[in-house]
């Protein structure tokens, strides 16, 4: 097939639920491809020799080469060239930002000059990861090296299964009673199944990670202690301490931090009344502060756990938004209001403590921030009410706290992220190395991977001389 034949294909379109339908129910939004789209879709890749997109993915997978497989209907072969380089295909086929990744440097999106005519890498790496049975991992022969993996989030996920497969036996320890980290209570049903998370940790313990969960690092044990029984330590555990605004009104009845609102939802599985003996709030009109992926989250979910009207409050533009392009599109197909270049200033309550109503202000953009985003400039005199129920603050996420609380060793920087060598991601701690969101602060799923597949391999050349 000639690059113009190929130019020629048009974009395959994912198939998916109706959006009022599904904006009552917690089934997967996105339904997957079929063998023929997802062949499709691969044709359109032109296989450029500068392969930019490789550039763009931060585990590196050989893109062109899992999508030519995938071109001549050989989805085994593209699952395995896939897995050379990340073992969450199904999860990254899902949630990662492929339009700011891979997707942002295919050659054909330049061509037509808009990445959403790129090639659908993500949605063919979710196809052949729904559809292919992974051939098991083979792994080296023992070391005799014990490793601990705090945390079991993407970072740690990695992490684990690179250092199991250079041999060492590797126990990975879990705060709470499920595994899978934030893809477990951070993203919701609708968006990544929670059988998918539980099949790509069935494929660690397959390699023989053993899983330990219900164990605070930092609480049950020191890590100080622990380095006593293992030869190394990797520490993955995440941004998950909440940001609130510091505005009045944040302690009524009716306000909560997405990651509480998520996590009842996603991990307690709240929205089960006649099953699940989680409490929850039952708002009618909900308001979501923020424009990220975990407010397009928690507004969604909102939907689905029965409010009448759903209103997302952000003081940017739409443009200026950090969620993903597909997620702002499909809350607005489910219906969430979006109120943009505003913000709350209060949140106003009744008599019995519980809110009422939020005050708002309006913006205006001003000159581009640090992060090339336009400063959002607060409109004098523009106050006025809005009657709500309950408040969902979604404004990001803070380094969780607990190990540099009780290991004065490690060092953090004034945001409490964890510092490590650039290279090596080891500690301040020799034999503790670090990755993940505890590093760069809320990040992507394919990012935090990045960090887990470089601690491990830090790890595993420590270990070779240790």
């Amino acid at each position: 097939m000639t690059p113009k034949e190929r130019l020629a294909i048009p974009p395959q379109e994912m198939p998916q639920q109706d959006a009022l339908a599904r904006a009552r129910n917690m089934d997967e939004v996105a339904l997957g491809y079929t063998a023929e789209m997802a062949k499709k879709e691969a044709s359109r890749c032109l296989n450029c020799p500068a392969r930019p997109c490789v550039q763009g993915c931060p585990v590196k997978i050989n893109i062109p080469a899992f999508l030519a497989a995938a071109a001549e209907g050989d989805f085994a072969a593209a699952l395995a060239i896939i897995r050379e380089s990340s073992l969450l295909p199904a999860v990254c086929g899902r949630v990662c930002p492929q339009e700011r990744q891979c997707q942002k440097f295919c050659t054909v999106g330049k061509m037509f000059k808009d990445v959403a005519k790129a090639v659908a890498i993500g949605r063919v790496e979710r196809f052949c990861a729904d559809n292919v049975e992974p051939e098991k991992t083979q792994c080296a022969a023992p070391t005799g090296k014990k490793v601990a993996v705090i945390g079991s989030g993407p970072a740690s996920v990695t992490c684990a299964a690179d250092c199991a497969r250079a041999g060492h036996e590797v126990t990975m320890f879990e705060a709470f009673h499920k595994t899978g980290g934030v893809l477990v209570y951070g993203i919701p049903e609708f968006r990544l199944p929670k059988r998918i998370v539980e099949k790509e940790i069935d494929g660690l313990k397959a390699m023989g990670v053993k899983i330990v969960t219900d164990f605070v690092v930092g609480k049950t044990r020191r890590l100080a202690d622990m380095k006593k029984d293992f030869d190394a330590i990797f520490v993955g555990t995440g941004a998950g301490l909440p940001k609130f605004m510091d505005i009045e009104g944040e302690n009524l009845i009716g306000v909560f931090s997405a990651n509480e609102y998520l996590t009842r939802a996603n991990l307690m599985k709240a929205y089960l009344e006649d099953k699940a003996a989680t409490p929850f709030w039952h708002g009618r009109k909900v308001a979501v502060l923020g424009g990220g992926n975990v407010a397009m989250d928690a507004a969604r979910m909102a939907l689905r756990l029965g409010a009448e009207e759903v209103h997302l409050i952000y003081r940017r533009s739409e443009k200026e938004m950090p969620a993903r392009i597909e997620e702002v599109h499909h809350a607005k197909e489910e219906g969430v209001v979006f109120h943009t270049l505003e913000n709350a200033k209060r949140i106003l309550g009744d008599g019995d403590g519980r809110v009422r109503a939020i005050e708002c202000l309006k913006y205006e953009l001003g000159e581009p921030d640090a992060s090339g985003r336009r400063s959002p400039v607060a409109i004098a005199g523009s106050e006025f009410e809005f009657p709500v129920d309950t408040v969902v603050v979604a404004v990001g996420s803070g380094a969780n706290p607990l190990i540099a609380a009780t290991t004065p060793e490690i060092e953090v920087d004034r945001k409490g992220h964890v510092l490590v060598d650039e290279k090596t991601r080891m500690t301040t701690m020799p034999g503790v190395f670090a990755g993940g969101d505890i590093v760069l602060g809320a990040a992507t799923v394919i990012l935090a991977m990045g960090e887990g597949r470089a601690a491990a391999a830090g790890m595993n050349e420590w270990l070779s001389r240790s």
